[in-house]
């Protein structure tokens, strides 16, 4: 299935999610979101989205959509303090999963971030996490 119009490859994250990916990326005015296709590779034996690949796209989803909402933030690494997610409803294999990250609070050393994460269009993952802040993030990260 094609990937929905607007979305471009990010090219972020490092060779985990590069090998774990792709990702894409929509970045219109203040609306900023990500997704992925659910391909064969990313599930589990009931044929859905594995939950530490959910874990894993929350992980890139919260703190990328901070570098989009704090240009004070928007070139540093945000490594993870602390992730929650609650598993809402099953992301069926060639579904479309996309999600927005909300910035709730920046401190001088942690950031606090929510997001919404949807299988076509149903809410199947909700997550919230903070995140300390880090040092630059190197040149070959594309956000922001």
């Amino acid at each position: 299935a094609p990937i929905p119009e607007g979305f471009a490859p990010l090219v972020a994250g490092g060779p985990y999610i590069q090998h774990n990916g792709p990702l894409y990326v929509l970045h219109q005015g203040n609306v900023v979101k990500f997704g992925f296709r659910v391909e064969p590779r990313h599930t589990n034996p009931m044929g859905n989205l594995h939950g530490g690949m959910m874990a894993s796209f929350c992980d890139m989803l919260l703190p990328l959509s901070v570098h989009y909402q704090d240009a004070a933030l928007a070139q540093r690494f945000l490594p993870t303090i602390s992730l929650q997610i609650d598993y809402l409803a099953p992301s069926p294999l060639g579904c479309w999963l996309e999600g927005t990250g909300q910035l709730l609070r920046a401190t001088r050393s942690m950031v606090f971030a929510q997001g919404l994460v949807t299988a076509d269009g149903v809410p199947c993952a909700r997550a919230s996490g903070v995140f300390k802040l880090g040092p630059q993030r190197p040149q070959e990260s594309t956000a922001p």
